[in-house]
């Protein structure tokens, strides 16, 4: 169970090597629980990057994909969807939303909510206002919008000048330099509630609604990327509402599907009046097959009590790793995030991918961010024999890590090259 697992793209394979994947293939998955193609059995943590919030396989989800799926799985935007005029309705009853549009992944959810700002602007007599304020560290998706939306240069460079219209990298959680960037030409402010890959970095409590507060005063919408923060990551329904405020527009995803490819941008009449017959469009978002999962997502998640117990779960997790951090201190130097969308920041002196490949050869997944921390995202149906176990591997994770920092400390410094040439 120690070996580590090799890390690497595999020259023999097909698919263009963008990843650096690890060398283990799951076939099947049960709640938190994944079984490899060698038979081992794997603790996950990351829930396919906050996606399976119910879990590998949830027999409700199931048999809502297989009971469609005899039926009908797609038609086309063309015609009435049942399935996708149910979903939409309740998701704006649960929100602040009148107007839901369905899309295929969190991406595509962001490149209509930008259009949706920039469009409100236009009929609104701001045909200037295309600008939008972003934040450092943030992530918004891969598509040419969404990676300048963004501003990493990683993601950024090799792809041409990046697309017009935002005011990128001002400080996440820094209201003063938010008014500054304001300006003639600002249309809005997109900002997840909790940054993800960005570090699991969550704002100060009166962010949000001072972001509110200057929207309401310029005139500007607010979006929300609630890709990974949506859906009982926090233990409500979306991030948002633990703050008291309510956005003009928002991008969900990930968790929408559990799994299956589905994604939504969600609005107000108001801040979607410029959405008008023939402005947006999809080929696949919002079919029958897609819709329908996502409604028995709903149903889950929805039910008396699954949120507050998510809210629960969580805090009961995140006192159990401050725990593992006090036993941890040169590995763990701190511990971030709201309900489950948790994240251990890693001593600075330990790269955060030796740790996750530390996890990873106890069988146990965890997803690496930037600031070097590793996220924990597990399903949020876990409960405590799952969390006692996740405890188990990531301790014996920090003394492996622990172990091999006390031999490196131990080993003579190496002896330099004299220069004999004097």
């Amino acid at each position: 169970m120690a070996d580590p697992v090799s890390v690497s793209n595999d020259a023999n394979s097909a698919i263009l090597p963008t990843y650096a994947r690890a060398d283990v293939a799951f076939e099947r998955g049960e709640g938190a629980w994944l079984t490899a193609t060698d038979g081992s059995r794997w603790l996950d943590f990351g829930a396919g990057i906050a996606v399976a919030g119910l879990g590998h396989s949830h027999p409700h989800v199931v048999k809502a994909l297989i009971d469609q799926g005899q039926q009908l799985w797609h038609v086309s935007n063309l015609y009435k969807i049942p399935q996708a005029e149910k979903l939409a309705k309740r998701l704006t009853e649960a929100t602040f939303a009148d107007y839901v549009f369905f899309t295929n992944s969190g991406a595509e959810a962001l490149e209509g909510a930008i259009k949706t700002a920039r469009k409100y602007q236009f009929v609104s007599g701001h045909p200037e206002r295309v600008e939008i304020i972003t934040f450092d560290n943030a992530f918004h998706g891969r598509t040419l919008a969404t990676i300048a939306a963004g501003g990493n240069d990683k993601y950024v460079e090799g792809f041409a000048a990046p697309v017009e219209g935002f005011h990128r990298k001002v400080k996440f959680g820094d209201i003063e330099a938010v008014k500054a960037a304001i300006n003639e030409r600002t249309a809005a402010i997109l900002v997840e509630p909790i940054q993800g890959e960005g570090g699991i970095r969550v704002p100060p409590a009166s962010f949000l609604r001072d972001l509110r507060a200057l929207c309401d005063a310029h005139g500007l919408l607010l979006v929300l990327d609630e890709v990974q923060s949506g859906m009982g990551r926090t233990g409500k329904l979306f991030a948002y509402m633990n703050s008291g405020i309510e956005p003009d527009v928002m991008a969900v995803a990930k968790g929408i599907g559990c799994g299956f490819p589905l994604g939504a941008f969600l609005t107000t009449r108001e801040a979607g009046k410029g959405m008008t017959l023939g402005t947006h469009g999809t080929t696949y978002g919002g079919n029958p097959l897609a819709t329908a999962v996502g409604n028995a997502v709903l149903d889950v998640m929805l039910a008396p009590g699954f949120l507050d117990q998510v809210g629960k779960t969580g805090l009961v997790l995140k006192q159990k790793l401050a725990a593992l951090k006090d036993e941890h201190p040169r590995i763990i130097a701190g511990i971030r995030g709201e309900g489950l969308m948790l994240g251990l920041k890693i001593d600075d002196a330990i790269p955060v991918g030796d740790f996750t490949n530390a996890v990873r050869a106890q069988h146990m997944l965890v997803i690496p961010a930037a600031e070097n921390v590793a996220r924990l995202l597990p399903p949020l149906t876990i409960g405590d024999a799952e969390m006692s176990e996740a405890l188990t591997r990531l301790d014996a994770a920090c003394k492996s890590l622990e172990a091999k920092l006390s031999l490196e400390a131990k080993l003579p410094a190496a002896k330099l090259p004299v220069d004999r040439s004097l």
